[in-house]
């Protein structure tokens, strides 16, 4: 007779949170993520850790405003004003910097907003309010995970959640066709600027879906394109297409803005109150503090300014050089765009994490994306360019990484051919 305990199969659950265990044990004990920050004040793009200077680059700080003298005397105003809090929901009261914050955003997306603290929370109150019971949700396949998050919240009450190939607008528009049969609306989630490859939302094809299907909404999340796009920094998508209006737009504060918050845009008022008054982050959780809303407003106020053009400019030559000098490496560059998120391929994780190892001890520090940002066997070299990084800089770095390439794969018995093969690349 077995007298052993039973234990039960692990769960796909478990099994996943294994891996993600271990993936962030690995780098950790590596060195190579969840570092503290040495340094007792910031200056550029240089910073020490594991008492190394090293160039950072993994901020997405895209125009470098974060020490802007505007902004970091809105922070200070505001502090002197308010207090370094204003402990209140906003559905009781809260600080005069909120209106003042919300109508010079307004006047930068031409459209109704409301401020959140986050872009995850604002996601959170927005998506169970704007969804009926009656309607679909079709995620894109790479759409960020504060968004996958906050469909689960729908999809627990009831309502028909699923997911596409990433950008796929054939098989989108044979979804749209089928759910429209038994569903209201059809609402379709994306990103304008995705965070691992830095592609676009291509919103061409998607706005001639909404013209030919009534029942279509674009709920797109542009928190990565918000600041150092478009006119006044109003993003990635509008920087395409005026504003539809079946489009519902949140846009990030955290990145180029140099604050912190989310904004949601809607295409009227109806849904903005509606919204305002029902959703519940916005009910029970805390506010925005003021002096990141002194921040908003000093960085809003820069946007809506003639300045913005000058940083945006900045960014994009080094945006071009980035490219200009990959191809001249002839280095595996994932999902070539004129943004300023960059995605090196180096294929099986052991790869990444040596190779990460190797560009530390040569004085770079970069994002090593590993599972479950991405699947396995596609880890990659996550590189955010900002305007605080030099061209010199930018040079060193990518020059660094084909170097280095090579004796990473070789002390992982991989090849430039595996990398080929795991990303599809010519």
């Amino acid at each position: 007779m077995n007298t052993q305990p039973h234990t039960a199969a692990r769960s796909k659950h478990e099994l996943v949170l294994d891996t993600i265990d271990e993936v962030t044990r690995i780098s950790s004990s590596l060195g190579i993520s969840q570092l503290q920050v040495q340094d007792e004040q910031l200056q550029g793009a240089v910073m020490h850790v594991n008492g190394k200077q090293v160039v950072n680059f993994g901020s997405c700080s895209y125009l470098g405003l974060e020490k802007h003298p505007q902004i970091v005397q809105g922070v200070v105003d505001a502090v002197v004003r308010y207090g370094s809090q204003f402990s209140s929901s906003r559905a009781y009261a809260s600080v005069t910097l909120y209106t003042e914050a919300e109508n010079l955003l307004e006047q930068i997306f031409q459209k109704p907003v409301i401020l959140a603290p986050t872009v995850t929370l604002g996601h959170q109150s927005n998506i169970p309010v704007l969804v009926g019971d009656r309607d679909a949700v079709i995620l894109d396949h790479q759409v960020h995970a504060c968004v996958q998050s906050a469909a689960q919240l729908v999809k627990n009450r009831g309502v028909h959640v699923e997911s596409v190939r990433h950008n796929r607008y054939d098989l989108l528009e044979e979804r749209i066709i089928a759910l429209s049969e038994n569903h209201e609306k059809i609402w379709y989630m994306a990103d304008g600027v995705y965070s691992m490859y830095g592609d676009y939302l291509p919103i061409d094809a998607l706005y001639n879906l909404l013209d030919k299907y009534p029942q279509l909404r674009l709920y797109v999340d542009d928190a990565h394109g918000t600041g150092w796009a478009g006119k006044n920094g109003q993003g990635a998508v509008l920087s395409k297409k005026p504003y539809h209006d079946r489009l519902y737009l949140v846009a990030g504060l955290a990145k180029s803005f140099a604050a912190c918050g989310g904004v949601l845009v809607f295409p009227n008022l109806q849904d903005k109150e509606r919204v305002r008054n029902c959703g519940g982050t916005l009910i029970f959780s805390g506010p925005i503090q003021p002096p990141m809303l002194g921040a908003i407003v000093a960085s809003a106020k820069l946007h809506l300014s003639d300045d913005i053009t000058y940083y945006q400019a900045e960014l994009q030559k080094r945006i071009d050089y980035f490219v200009e000098t990959c191809k001249q490496l002839n280095l595996p560059l994932i999902g070539e765009s004129n943004s300023p998120i960059f995605f090196i391929g180096v294929g099986k994780p052991a790869v990444g994490y040596n190779m990460v190892t190797r560009i530390m001890n040569k004085g770079f520090y970069i994002n090593l994306s590993v599972f479950p940002s991405v699947p396995y066997k596609n880890t990659g070299l996550r590189i955010p360019l900002t305007v605080n990084h030099t061209f010199e800089e930018i040079y060193t770095l990518l020059s660094t990484i084909a170097e280095q390439l090579p004796h990473a794969l070789n002390d992982n018995n991989a090849t430039m051919a595996d990398i080929i093969k795991a990303f599809r690349l010519q």
